[in-house]
């Protein structure tokens, strides 16, 4: 498992809220160049969450086209821990690789709280390739980035 850690400017409880809630995840969580709508919330272990990420920033835009990707991905998490507000964790569908078989990876999400806030531990199972794993971590790690600004 790849590590990501942050702290912010908030309880646990608010990054909770903020990572749990279709409001909260539209403020934060799409990397810079990139919209997320949420479509579908079942906060409970085994329940789903939906949305759909847009390109929005002219860079992102070229390199989804250049390598054929579509600008708007509908994108499926699956929740396989809930304990509110100190972990969760989730499995992600990936089937957006074009040429590869879909399939899931692992993110587990741990939320301590310190004199000033919440230290954000996240531990991210690697993608199918080196290049691929290495975009998901510069994408989380800018979504903690966002998180932090949202907060601070």
């Amino acid at each position: 498992m790849n590590i990501i850690e942050r702290t912010v400017a908030a309880s646990p409880e608010r990054v909770w809220e903020l990572w749990t809630t279709p409001e909260g995840i539209s403020q934060w969580w799409a990397p810079d160049g990139f919209r997320t709508d949420v479509d579908r919330l079942d906060l409970t272990e085994g329940g789903e969450l939906v949305y759909t990420m847009t390109a929005t920033a002219p860079e992102q835009v070229q390199f989804l086209q250049q390598n054929g990707i579509p600008l708007s991905t509908e994108s499926r998490k699956v929740f396989t821990e809930l304990s509110r507000p100190r972990r969760l964790a989730y499995r992600s569908m990936v089937d957006f690789v074009p040429d590869h078989e879909p399939y899931e990876q692992l993110t587990v999400i741990d939320l301590e709280p310190t004199g000033d806030g919440t230290r954000v531990v996240m531990r991210v199972e690697p993608m199918h390739d080196d290049v691929w794993t290495e975009r998901l971590l510069a994408g989380r790690a800018n979504e903690l980035e966002n998180l932090a600004r949202l907060v601070g």
